[in-house]
């Protein structure tokens, strides 16, 4: 039992590190993009590593909270993640295509990235309902992730710099809960029952 709590608290940090590691780069790779007026090779990657983390760590956000979270947090979970495999291609697409900036970037992709940004928000709402519910990481990361997923849609037509910070509020967010997971010393005994089990999800 001792071990099973060590490794579950191990996993536990790892996520945590993560967390924090790839959303403070999200961020930073959103600040470039600001400093300089548009995208760049080394912009573009920074960018790329970071949105192929996030499906990762919300899953592993997802599974630290289990049962708690219920079906809710699974819903937002496995749909932000699915957002963020369909944002990290159309970075591959800048990169390929040499696109400057982000507005051009929508252009070309049309009513797919609207789509898919319009189902990110909905999903990081419910995921940070779930967080808000399951009371196993601090609330205030949910109500937090919640009022990024708000500031972005309002956002959305002013300028570069009011929505980078926008999007910073969400990455707060989400840093917040992985540094909650490196400041628990409670085990938490979800990781290791992973994989999903439909019954204990509510």
């Amino acid at each position: 039992m001792t071990r099973e709590r060590n490794d579950s608290n191990g996993i536990a940090a790892l996520i945590g590190i993560a967390v924090i590691a790839f959303s403070t780069l999200y961020f930073i790779s959103d600040l470039i993009e600001l400093i300089q007026g548009g995208f760049s090779t080394f912009q573009l990657v920074l960018t790329y590593a970071a949105e192929a983390a996030i499906p990762l760590f919300v899953l592993g956000l997802y599974a630290v909270q289990r049962p708690q979270i219920g079906r809710l947090g699974l819903i937002g979970a496995l749909a932000y993640a699915y957002t963020f495999v369909y944002f990290t291609s159309t970075v591959v697409y800048a990169l390929v295509d040499h696109t400057r900036d982000w507005d051009a970037l929508k252009t070309q992709l049309g009513t797919a990235m609207t789509v898919h940004s319009v189902l990110m928000v909905l999903a990081g709402v419910t995921f940070g309902a779930a967080v808000m519910r399951a009371h196993v990481l601090p609330r205030w990361t949910g109500i937090t992730l919640i009022a990024g997923m708000v500031l972005m849609t309002v956002t959305v037509s002013l300028p570069d710099v009011t929505r980078t910070l926008a999007a910073g509020v969400r990455d707060l967010a989400f840093a917040g809960m992985g540094a909650s997971l490196l400041r628990s010393r409670r085990p938490i005994q979800t990781v290791v029952s992973w994989p999903i089990s439909v019954r204990s999800g509510r």
